[in-house]
């Protein structure tokens, strides 16, 4: 069985590359690739969300076109837009719901949209990111910091992380979103080369254990593999 990641970035798709697809390739899958959303790479400015239409448009193809294949997203709940034309289902309605319960409900809505367009929806896995990528990175603060040449940033991590109960709930707003957060303590920071570096020092088992989403769709993914 193969894996194809639909991402919405370049640090997306570098994270799937370097630290997701060895551990995948480790249960069971024989190949772990990742896709930029929307055809990206015709576009001067690669990544970036696309409407719900494009990208539904991009997985049914996939999906119908290699049927040995398993198709997933990783898009950030914070940038999803919520409003015509671009809205993705469910991203307006979890918006009332508790937090813990808002990533779900959107990946639901997108597998519903799909089972009602295609007869491949039992080859499509959706995640959505809480809050975005850089949350994930909250998971080891000392680790992050240090990875980054930052070490002194460390506490200044770990108080925004003590805030709340998983970095998962590090909030979507344009000024408290995790990367807002980090660019205020880091001006310099670059998310495509930073994040990936701390996220490697980080590791998979730190991420997992802090943030229950990101753990749960790994764990679907790696059932699906055997």
């Amino acid at each position: 069985m193969r894996l194809l990641v639909h991402v919405e970035g370049e640090t997306e798709e570098a994270f799937v590359r370097e630290i997701l697809a060895p551990h995948l390739q480790g249960v069971g899958y024989e190949k772990v690739g990742a896709r930029l959303l929307g055809n990206a790479r015709a576009r001067a400015r690669r990544g970036g969300i696309r409407s719900w239409d494009i990208v539904k448009g991009d997985l049914i193809r996939h999906l119908a076109g290699d049927t040995g294949c398993i198709a997933t997203l990783m898009v950030d709940y914070y940038a999803l837009p919520s409003t015509a034309p671009n809205a993705w289902p469910g991203r307006a309605l979890a918006a009332a719901l508790p937090l813990i319960h808002r990533g779900r409900s959107v990946e639901q809505a997108l597998h519903a949209d799909i089972d009602a367009s295609c007869a491949f929806a039992a080859r499509f896995e959706p995640y959505v990111l809480m809050h975005e990528f850089e949350a994930l990175l909250f998971s080891n603060c000392t680790a992050f910091a240090g990875s980054i040449g930052h070490a002194t940033k460390a506490a200044a991590f770990s108080a925004i992380r003590n805030e709340f109960a998983t970095p998962e709930e590090i909030n979507d707003s344009p000024i408290t979103a995790p990367s807002k957060r980090i660019a205020g303590l880091i001006p310099e920071y670059r998310k495509p080369l930073y994040g990936i570096i701390a996220a490697i020092d980080i590791g998979l088992e730190a991420m997992r254990l802090e943030c229950p989403n990101f753990d749960n769709w790994l764990t679907r993914l790696e059932a699906r593999a055997v």
